[in-house]
């Protein structure tokens, strides 16, 4: 017979991480919600097609069939052909893999360059926050498309030159949001009493403040991704992202815009995944700002 004083400690020690509890709590949180858990539906399908597309493709993206050109969609071609014969419908799971490259790297790129600035700029304030934000205000002052054009301009065109132009401007917003948040906390007993106890700045500034901004930044990380997409599809309709032949969805367009009278599909359907992949981040950012919220998080 189990001793009745043990079963707290059975029970505490069978409970999950605290990290993985407040990940279900968020997730569940989520789905409950339409508008956020469409989201959630997006992210995890671009993460699914981008890993198992090639299985469901129906054809080779790159192979050019000239004679069954500017097909209409069938059964042998879901979504049609494009001006040389390629499959669309395969060419959209291909470029899922594009598009979650780019979206991936920018932000593993910003997050942690808007952070470090923004949080560094508002702890130690003075000329440093002075000068780092003048730097990001410069940035903020030009639309992050026109801005990505002149790096590409000087880089060239390419893929990955294009992700480091998107990096290179995606970055203000959220240095701008970690500063705000910085200049909230730092005047707060808990950072006072870290001072008393002789921790540096780099130490209150990694281990007190980063983290207490962690959920604004990763909220408008996922909003901003919605930007990264169309800034993406915008300079590759522009021809200066990626290159031909590569399936990416701006490209797409810019290809078969000339064609779009006669062959509506041929522009619509790339058209379409980026709205929907847009539409998606938005609403899932949405969505995380309610599921962070401290009032939500003491509701649960």
């Amino acid at each position: 017979m189990t001793d009745p004083n043990l079963t707290p400690d059975i029970k505490k020690s069978s409970r999950l991480p605290e990290p993985v509890i407040a990940l279900r709590n968020i997730v569940m949180f989520l789905l409950k919600h339409p508008t956020s858990a469409y989201g959630l539906l997006v992210l995890a399908a671009l993460i699914i097609l981008a890993i198992i597309g090639p299985l469901l493709a129906t054809h080779d993206p790159y192979l050019q069939d000239l004679p069954n050109a500017l097909q209409a969609p069938s059964g042998e071609h879901f979504f049609g052909t494009d001006e040389l014969g390629r499959d669309i419908y395969s060419r959209l799971l291909y470029g899922t893999r594009i598009s979650l490259t780019i979206i991936g790297i920018v932000t593993i790129v910003v997050g942690p360059i808007g952070l470090t600035i923004g949080t560094v700029a508002g702890y130690l304030g003075g000329r440093v926050d002075t000068v780092l934000m003048r730097i990001t205000d410069i940035f903020l002052s030009f639309p992050s498309l026109i801005l990505s054009l002149a790096f590409v301009a000087a880089l060239g065109p390419s893929l990955y030159n294009a992700i480091i132009a998107i990096s290179l401007t995606a970055w203000p917003p959220i240095a701008r949001l970690a500063r705000a948040e910085t200049l909230t906390f730092r005047k707060t007993d808990y950072i006072a009493a870290a001072k008393l106890q002789g921790a540096s700045g780099f130490r209150i500034i990694i281990k007190s403040i980063v983290p207490m901004c962690l959920p604004s930044v990763i909220i408008r990380l996922t909003l901003n991704m919605a930007v990264v997409i169309l800034t993406a599809a915008g300079l590759g309709f522009l021809g200066l992202g990626a290159q031909p032949p590569l399936p990416e969805w701006g490209a797409m367009i810019a290809t078969g815009r000339r064609y779009m009278i006669d062959s509506w599909w041929v522009v619509t359907f790339p058209g379409v995944a980026i709205f929907c992949v847009s539409l998606g981040f938005n609403l899932l950012g949405d969505g995380l700002r309610d599921a962070l919220d401290p009032k939500q998080l003491n509701r649960r």
